[in-house]
């Protein structure tokens, strides 16, 4: 039985079949356990703090999402608990490299996602910020 409940999941190649996209979704999260929230994840190196892949939006994102993939491991959860996730890009062109990106690392997962474009993120280089909620099962 899965730990939580996704509520009226559904693939973006299906809800928007004009689009190249291919990421499972639902449209709420029912989760059991304790919440971990990360804070917006980019382009960067944790522990030397470099950015990297300036205005490359689909390796932001793959550097983004090891970071998220990382952080939860530290904290006890993974990928498969995460609940929900906001994406931030500066350039609604890179829409469709993030989430080509993003829904490798979340295939099978079904969160509940919002997607925002924004006029910018806290440095210039950075073209896409993740942020998730997930938890750690009871």
């Amino acid at each position: 039985m899965p730990v939580h409940q996704r509520i009226r999941p559904f693939n973006t190649k299906d809800t928007y079949p004009e689009q190249n996209l291919s990421n499972d979704l639902s449209q709420g999260v029912v989760a059991r356990g304790t919440t971990v929230f990360l804070r917006g994840q980019v382009a960067q190196d944790l522990d030397s703090r470099e950015s990297l892949h300036a205005g490359d939006a689909g390796k932001q994102t793959a550097k983004a999402m090891e970071n998220i993939k990382m952080l939860l491991e530290e904290a006890g959860s993974e990928l498969a608990h995460i609940c929900r996730i906001v994406v931030y890009v500066t350039d609604i062109r890179y829409r469709e490299a993030v989430y080509q990106e993003m829904g490798k690392w979340l295939a099978g997962v079904f969160p509940c996602s919002t997607g925002l474009v924004v006029p910018a993120l806290a440095r210039p280089e950075w073209v896409v910020e993740i942020e998730v909620t997930a938890v750690i099962p009871d």
